[in-house]
């Protein structure tokens, strides 16, 4: 056995006192192979071992969560036998190192999460940001990475139906791709990861091993450098025709009763996948590694605990039932091979051509592992916006803009590229507050929705955590659903820098009390740390991005409210208290350069209220159009409603406050609704019993939006709005798409 040096315990990311931890858990010196499941065991990535402390002060209960954090994804009760199954992750650093491999895998991956637990997946989102968008590199990687969303999910049937694009120059180096999915099962064959019976086989099925991905763990547990390109091999390879056939196989062997426990082989593969199951069951683990299925010749035990190899679950069977399970796989075409059996001793312990290569007790690489309470300050609270721009302005020339700016234009060259109405139960498509999809076979729908400002966090991460489970909530309020419960996906830099260790601890603080109030616990999730990039410019990180994933409940989809305009006349009504915010708005950045001020601050208790009202409205059918109001203000809200239905609208009621703070202000909290003539007084009769401020702003017309002004009008026709909407992602991609 090769001496352990320093400079290999270092290359494998463990610190000097890392090293003291498992010299002292093995009670010798390891050989490389326990090094290297020490090393991705330990990795921030598969241990949280920055973030756990915190992570705990997030609620994660409610009478309808099944199961919460800890398993493969978070399950809720979504009524008559039947489970809600989701989680969201992410797949950054592969994705900048190899876009579109980065992407698909990340979709693969997280769909194994969700189909691993029992359930079909009925539902993808993603939420990606990337730098700006003139970066030399920029339309390299959104290309490779829209393809790769696209070229994964289109193939694996599963509809990709809604997600978030943003842009800023924090996310040049390091770009951010964070994968949803949700899936449904029924709750008496949920299917968990904790191995048990002493003696039972343990089983290997999908794809064969290979040495792609090897390290992949670590390497997202690391900032990058300049040498990001030469960790393409770390990259994993992925194929959605196997995971395909992997997810019928997979569903028809859980179909019976076989399965003891299931894991899919992610970050860490054969490595994670095998600790986990044994620390959760409480019992050992035994692999003989000249069984494991493999693509290459020569592998070692170390390459094949190591490998990221995708496509690949570890299954814990009743006895007796390998020929039953492997009939099935080998009728998908899939490998199938008992690779191992459960103990009783509380350790791995690896076999390969007759001797033993590892044996390390499991304990310190599960619950045992480091858990760090790191050092942090806390971001200084933002000055308040000072010296306002001139708000004499142009309502029609400032929203044309604003309307065509990176993060507000639309997305249509994105989501044209993925298949988001296969399996015919897409209820309402990309481009609203929330995604819309049935439950086959019954009248429910489940809401779904991506959302996160990182402006906001990095401003003040503690109202930003807050605004990012607000947003959520609103928005599946804002299509009728009951927001029942949410999955995160933290992303941020260096969590050895106190100042963003700081921005953690403050978004989960906000985060965990906009939770509790509004009664949507968090139930799956991921972090992402060290998404830095010395090569842009010595340590820069990104904004920290708390990107929550919500899923809510429609009783009857056919009520589900849409955003566009129904009919000319109706009336147009704003919800909700007004305070015509404008720090970190995207006016004052996307006008004026400015990204300054405090972000528009969270009332839970009003936000409550008013959506809570909302929801009955839609319910008792007196709106005919919703929208909440974010980026951009009213008037950005009132152009969407109008692009999305053809329809205008005159605004020609006063304003409570100066023009730029009354339209592009981005209060909290508030809504833009439509109401017929005949609904009105009941709507406003509930309002008031509600105790929810209504606003009257103008009525729907004939393609134009008019702002009635004491000085002069502002009118812009929907052609040109539509022209500067719809130009800037072809625009910025034109041929290069094709060619990236």
């Amino acid at each position: 056995m090769s001496e352990i040096t320093p400079e290999i315990v270092a290359e494998h990311s463990l610190s000097p006192e890392e090293y003291e931890r498992v010299l002292h858990a093995l009670g010798r010196a390891p050989n490389l192979t326990e090094l290297g499941i020490f090393s991705v065991m330990w990795s921030e990535h598969c241990s949280y071992k920055s973030s756990r402390v915190h992570l705990k002060k997030l609620p994660t209960k409610a009478p309808w969560v099944i199961q919460g954090p800890g398993e493969n994804a978070g399950v809720i009760d979504i009524g008559d036998g039947l489970a809600a199954i989701f989680k969201m992750e992410s797949h950054n650093h592969p994705s900048y190192i190899e876009p579109y491999q980065g992407a698909a895998t990340g979709v693969g991956g997280i769909l194994r999460d969700v189909f691993t637990m029992g359930a079909r997946p009925v539902a993808s989102m993603n939420a990606l940001r990337f730098g700006q968008p003139d970066h030399p590199k920029m339309r390299h990687l959104i290309a490779g990475v829209v393809h790769g969303i696209g070229g994964y999910g289109n193939c694996v049937g599963v509809p990709t139906v809604g997600g978030e694009v943003n842009f800023h120059s924090a996310y040049d180096g390091n770009i951010l791709v964070n994968a949803m999915t949700v899936g449904i099962a029924k709750t008496d064959k949920i299917f968990y990861s904790a191995a048990a019976g002493v003696g039972n086989p343990v089983v290997y099925v999908g794809s064969k091993t290979g040495r792609d991905g090897i390290h992949g763990a670590t390497m997202a547990s690391a900032d990058f450098s300049e040498d990001s390109e030469e960790k393409r091999p770390t990259v994993q390879v992925g194929d959605p025709f196997t995971e395909k056939l992997l997810i019928e196989a997979c569903l028809e062997l859980m179909a019976s009763d076989a399965i003891v426990a299931i894991q899919d082989m992610g970050a860490a593969g054969l490595t994670s996948s095998s600790v986990e199951m044994a620390s959760k069951g409480g019992v050992g683990i035994e692999l003989d590694m000249d069984a494991v299925p493999c693509r290459e010749e020569g592998m070692t035990p170390y390459e094949m605990m190591l490998s990221e190899s995708q496509e690949r679950m570890l299954m814990v069977l009743k006895p007796g039932r390998e020929a039953e399970a492997e009939a099935i796989f080998r009728k998908w075409e899939l490998d199938f091979a008992v690779i191992g059996r459960v103990t009783d001793t509380g350790r791995m312990v690896l076999t390969w051509k007759g001797d033993t290569v590892a044996d390390i007790p499991l304990g310190p690489l599960g619950d045992d592992a480091p858990c760090y309470d790191r050092p942090w300050v806390a971001t200084p609270k933002p000055a308040p916006l000072a010296d306002l721009p001139d708000q004499h302005i142009d309502i029609a020339a400032d929203l044309k803009v604003l309307i065509g700016s990176p993060d507000l234009a639309s997305r249509r060259w994105v989501w044209e590229q993925y298949d988001h109405m296969v399996g015919a139960d897409t209820v309402q498509r990309p481009g609203g507050d929330a995604a819309v999809v049935r439950v086959h076979g019954t009248d429910k729908a489940l809401a779904i929705t991506t959302d996160c400002t990182p402006r906001y966090c990095f401003a003040d991460p503690v109202e930003g955590g807050k605004q990012a489970i607000a947003e959520a909530w609103r928005n599946l309020t804002a299509v009728g659903a009951r927001p029942l419960a949410a999955t995160d996906c933290m992303n941020f830099g260096n969590p050895q820098r106190p100042e963003i260790m700081g921005q953690f601890v403050g978004c989960i603080e906000g985060m965990a009390e906009a939770c509790t109030k509004l009664d949507m616990p968090i139930v799956s999730g991921n972090v992402s740390l060290y998404n830095e990039s010395k090569a842009t410019g010595g340590g820069s990180a990104i904004l920290p991005t708390p990107a929550i994933g919500a899923v809510g409940l429609i009783d009857d989809w056919t009520r589900s409210m849409t955003i566009g305009f129904k009919d000319i006349g109706d009336i147009i009504l704003v919800v909700g208290d007004r305070t015509g915010h404008l720090g970190q708005s995207l006016w004052l950045r996307e006008l004026h350069g400015r990204e300054d001020g405090p972000p528009p601050p969270v009332d839970l208790e009003a936000e409550r209220r008013t959506g809570d009202f909302i929801r009955a409205a839609i319910e008792h059918r007196h709106v005919s159009a919703c929208h909440d109001v974010s980026d951009g203000g009213i008037a950005v809200a009132l152009a969407e409603m109008a692009l999305a239905s053809g329809i205008g609208a005159m605004v020609d009621k006063p304003q409570p406050y100066p023009c730029a703070q009354s339209f592009f202000g981005e209060d909290q909290g508030v809504y833009i609704v439509t109401v017929p003539d005949h609904a009105l007084v009941p709507f406003l009769d509930t309002a008031l019993v509600a105790g929810v401020t209504v606003e009257p702003l103008g009525r729907t017309i004939k393609n134009r939006l008019i702002f009635e002004r004491p000085d002069r009008d502002c009118v812009v026709t929907l052609d040109e709005l539509r022209a500067s909407h719809e130009g800037f992602f072809p625009k910025l991609m034109g041929a290069d798409a094709a060619l990236a």
